[in-house]
């Protein structure tokens, strides 16, 4: 079974997604794990947002890459040029790759205007990761 690492630079809104739908389109072919490089928390909107498309990541926590050092991953995948920038370097033979995505957090305006914007990211999340499931497994 493939081990795959979903990185960020915060682990609160990409990587949770990504870490969701990868888990949820790999079934029992892969174990999926998110971390980011600082642990910021699980963002609330990225919460409401996966729930809408009936996720519930209500539970998951936001890790620290230090936190999988003794991992031996298949697979890295980094979900935003800053943990593609800044992702320290794995003493294993992962697979490299790579997929920037916008970040909604740094997003502003109302707040009805911030959710579209986390859920067109969350759209986004959702079919790449239904096509890197398809296309790494």
């Amino acid at each position: 079974m493939k081990k795959i690492l979903v990185l960020c630079g915060g682990n609160s809104c990409r990587s949770q997604m990504a870490e969701a739908y990868l888990r949820h389109f790999a079934g029992n072919k892969a174990e999926i794990y998110s971390a980011g490089i600082k642990a910021l928390g699980v963002n609330p909107n990225a919460i409401t947002v996966m729930k809408e498309d009936g996720i519930d990541i209500s539970k998951h926590t936001s890790n620290s890459i230090d936190e999988y050092r003794n991992v031996d991953f298949d697979i890295v995948l980094t979900v935003c040029d800053t943990a593609a920038e800044e992702c320290p370097y794995y003493p294993t033979n992962a697979k490299r790759v790579h997929k920037d995505f916008p970040d909604p957090a740094k997003y502003t305006g109302t707040p009805e205007e911030v959710l579209k914007e986390f859920r067109k990211v969350r759209d986004m999340v959702k079919e790449y990761s239904r096509t890197f499931i398809t296309e790494q497994l």
